[in-house]
């Protein structure tokens, strides 16, 4: 397959802005960017999903650079439902440094930002240079300011895909950057820079955008619950984003391999097979999340998640050393343990069994585990030589229910 037949067939095109792109992408040599704006100091899952398909176009001979928008992230590219809360331009210049430092060490793109060109353009110039090539007709027609008309968008929100199409240019003029790639959502945004570069300075450039990653309902790839899995393995670790990736809908797994990895069509398609023969191995799930963590965080991160899943399953705790541990057991109710005490009064001071007779009934049952080992006795003593590296207790009530003590 040539690279734009590939990118078909994973199914990372929807749109491009003119045929000729496509001998230039099976070619080689382009030099495009991709843009994303420092709302946080970490790209989440969603970015990656994006970045990816700009790794694929390096990989075939084409120079990536990443635009992260110090300026634009000030203003905020208009949300369809409502306007989005303004961050302050401290916060912008720390989440730029955290977002450049994490693109060079997992992408390794060349990182601008915006700001750079964009501070010095006063008023006067942004209106007579920039303002004057866009017809509000033509902007009151691009889909999210459409889709804002009626419950009302600010002028600075208006004026972003004309700071968005600036970017552009700016690159065109001092980098020779002819195409920009994103997700389909900055279509918008990016005719409107082609259309800038074609009226001022007579070129063409291009754009190309790929689907949004989402889930079966339509939901983006990577929210669960209103929380971020970011890529910063220190806020969101390698084994959290395991578990996501291994509990993915089976519906869904075959669409994410081919947009999320760099596995052959010949791969995939024994993993699909395999996925539809016995779908409890979970094979092309693994896969993924092989792919996936490797190349964000390489080889021992995705040995360090399967070991700790696997621990977990096994319910063999002290194979898991303390930062491990920390990982595994991040979301589990926790408390700190003061004191030497009974097994009984140790369950019902740290509310995990209601009551002494509850709490009698789980040991004699032998659904209490400490750090793995079942507990029987009732006059069973909890001290500090039943903690891992002398730090922490894991407590397993019944099969799933964990909890962790920590020692002071």
């Amino acid at each position: 397959m040539t690279l734009f037949e590939e990118l078909e067939w994973r199914g990372l095109v929807q749109d491009i802005s003119d045929p000729e792109l496509i001998e230039q992408l099976n070619k080689g040599g382009l030099t495009f960017y991709i843009g994303t704006d420092p709302t946080a100091d970490s790209m989440h899952i969603g970015h990656y999903s994006s970045f990816l398909i700009s790794k694929r176009l390096a990989r075939a001979g084409h120079h990536p650079i990443l635009l992260v928008g110090g300026a634009t992230g000030l203003i905020g590219d208009p949300k369809p439902t409502a306007e989005r809360p303004m961050i302050s331009k401290e916060e912008v210049e720390h989440n730029f440094k955290g977002l450049k430092a994490q693109a060079e060490k997992i992408f390794g793109f060349e990182v601008v930002n915006n700001f750079d060109w964009t501070k010095d353009i006063n008023v006067i110039d942004f209106l007579r240079d920039y303002g004057k090539y866009f017809n509000v007709n033509y902007m009151l027609a691009k889909d999210k300011v459409k889709s804002r008309l009626e419950s009302g968008i600010t002028y600075a929100e208006f004026s972003y895909m004309i700071l968005q199409a600036l970017d552009f240019m700016h690159l065109f003029e001092t980098r020779n950057c002819t195409l920009q790639v994103a997700g389909s959502d900055q279509w918008g945004n990016i005719t409107s820079g082609i259309e800038l570069v074609k009226k001022k300075l007579g070129k063409t450039v291009y754009g190309m955008v790929m689907p949004l990653v989402t889930d079966s309902n339509g939901v983006k790839f990577g929210k669960t619950e209103g929380n971020a899995l970011w890529l910063d393995k220190n806020k969101t670790s390698s084994y959290e984003l395991y578990q996501y990736l291994l509990n993915l809908e089976d519906s869904m797994i075959i669409e994410y391999l081919k947009k999320l990895t760099f596995l052959t069509k010949e791969e995939i398609e024994d993993l699909e097979k395999t996925n539809n023969e016995h779908p409890e191995l979970r094979e092309a799930h693994k896969a993924l999340a092989r792919e996936i963590i490797t190349d964000l965080h390489g080889k021992d991160e995705f040995n360090k998640a399967v070991k700790i899943s696997e621990v977990l399953f096994s319910g063999d705790i002290k194979k898991l050393n303390l930062k491990e541990i920390e990982e595994g057991f991040k979301d589990v109710p926790n408390f700190a343990i003061n004191t030497e005490e009974n097994i009984i009064d140790f369950l019902v001071n740290n509310k995990i069994c209601s009551s002494k007779r509850e709490a009698r009934e789980f040991v004699n049952a032998g659904s209490i585990t400490i750090n793995g080992d079942k507990i029987t006795d009732l006059d069973y003593v909890i001290t500090k030589k039943d903690a891992i590296e002398n730090k922490v207790v894991i407590v397993r009530r019944g099969k799933k229910k964990y909890y962790l003590g920590k020692f002071n």
